[in-house]
């Protein structure tokens, strides 16, 4: 049985450590905070100027001036303090923060993503994801693991890129998978959905990969 959009988010935040600076994408991304462990002190960054934002409001309780990079309305901490965006992409551009969860579009797997626009569709922009993905740390991507029966791990991308051999983890509905950005051996399935058989995620993925010995041996 596929992850619902909260699993694959709690699965997520299992790659946050204490003392974290974190950039959360639009999507399924955002749902990371609501699992965040208990006592880990994670500081979630937002490219329009936040840094330290709180849970998302109660109904009723939305502030309109206190909104995330992807428009939603966000609640502030103590903590919480703002800048211009200039200085949100010089944190991003200077490898300040840790970690950025994203959604993707698609994903090779030697790591490139292409998640910005679709040839033909109105963007209104590019965002900060070619940003995110040159300047942090880790990129963890998590995303549907195919759009409309049609897989979004392949051997190459067909949209417009936003980075080339930028991903370290990719999380979907059906598996977690990393990748060895660095020395290039590619993507390794290390873990599988609740109910979810090995000859799915293969008969689904066009991206090669390998099984990790670990995994292999539970579903031998």
């Amino acid at each position: 049985m596929a992850w619902t959009r909260d699993q694959m988010a709690e699965r997520a935040a299992k790659e946050l450590r204490d003392g974290f600076y974190v950039n959360l994408g639009i999507g399924i991304p955002t749902l990371v905070s609501n699992f965040i462990p208990p006592g880990m002190s994670v500081q979630l960054q937002s490219e329009n100027g936040m840094l330290g934002m709180g849970p998302f409001p109660y109904e009723g309780e939305e502030d309109p001036d206190l909104i995330n990079a992807g428009k939603q309305t966000v609640t502030a901490l103590p903590t919480t303090s703002y800048f211009s965006s200039a200085d949100s992409f010089a944190m991003i551009r200077g490898g300040h923060i840790d970690l950025a969860i994203l959604g993707a579009m698609e994903v090779t797997e030697t790591g490139d993503l292409a998640n910005w626009m679709i040839p033909g569709k109105m963007v209104k922009g590019m965002g900060g994801a070619m940003d995110l993905v040159a300047g942090v740390k880790r990129v963890v991507v998590v995303m549907e693991h195919t759009a409309k029966s049609q897989p979004k791990l392949l051997h190459q991308c067909t949209l417009p890129l936003t980075g080339t051999a930028v991903i370290d983890m990719v999380i979907t509905d059906l598996a977690v998978f990393t990748i060895d950005k660095e020395n290039g051996t590619g993507m390794t399935l290390i873990e599988l959905a609740d109910g979810v058989a090995l000859d799915e995620v293969k008969a689904k993925t066009e991206a090669n990969f390998t099984v990790a010995p670990e995994l292999l041996a539970k579903v031998a």
